[in-house]
């Protein structure tokens, strides 16, 4: 995929095991936004194809959508609603009934500890809720494939290991996930398959079993260098 004379993601191939918590890591600016919104349909590749559990992203979105549930960064709530309207405004569009939507609604709320926000409206919730609410509507239609883009990014410990939780949940039920993170302490206990992306390329990719060391260490290796700088100006005055 190439913006001008910029490459955001050059010749990434790969193939995610199904059933399988699958972690694209990068630093920013790596090309994982871009990956990730061209296997969910946003953006359509300058070459070669994105396939998603055998379909083609850009030959058959509307399948694709059906069975595919969609985390954005942006989260895509309407301030106006609350937790509960977008379930039950959701559920129908996926050819839910109106009983199945509410049952669904019920138990994702209890899934994911929001039973105390289930009437507050998504622009008044804390960002926590937020990113539990969209995760529930990306739940609600029984998805094989999630595509989760940050979804640990700027949550309390109590609610990322809620999430977490439910992602290792959902994988024993047969779904297969694929989400970027910055978070590497978190990522390392969830991850089954990792992909690392500097400069639009697939720099490793493999099973986390044949990690040579931490996640740490490969991605500082590959990826970014750690820095560490004096600064002799910092503490108490010596004047």
């Amino acid at each position: 995929m190439q913006f001008g004379g910029l490459k955001a993601v050059d010749q990434a191939s790969f193939e995610i095991p199904p059933g399988r918590i699958c972690v694209l890591l990068g630093p920013n600016g790596a090309g994982k936004s871009t990956l990730m919104k061209m296997l969910t349909g946003l953006l359509a590749p300058a070459s070669g194809e994105a396939m998603v559990a055998g379909l083609d992203v850009h030959k058959s979105p509307l399948e694709v959508r059906r069975i595919a549930g969609i985390l954005p960064e942006s989260l895509g709530l309407f301030d106006m609603l609350t937790v509960e309207e977008h379930l039950h405004l959701c559920g129908p569009i996926y050819g839910l009934s109106s009983e199945e939507t509410r049952r669904r609604t019920d138990q994702l709320i209890e899934a994911l500890a929001l039973e105390n926000g289930r009437h507050t409206q998504a622009g008044q919730c804390s960002n926590g809720m937020r990113k539990k609410t969209a995760l529930a509507l990306a739940l609600l239609h029984n998805p094989r494939v999630l595509f989760l883009d940050e979804p640990f990014e700027g949550v309390d410990p109590v609610t990322a290991q809620t999430i977490g939780e439910l992602l290792q949940m959902s994988v024993k039920h047969g779904v297969t996930i694929f989400l970027t993170s910055h978070i590497l302490s978190i990522v390392d206990r969830l991850a089954d398959w990792i992909i690392v992306l500097r400069g639009g390329r697939i720099v490793w990719q493999g099973p986390a079993s044949e990690l040579k060391g931490t996640l740490e260490e490969l991605y500082f290796d590959l990826v970014e260098p750690l820095r560490v700088a004096d600064l002799p100006w910092l503490g108490p005055s010596q004047s």
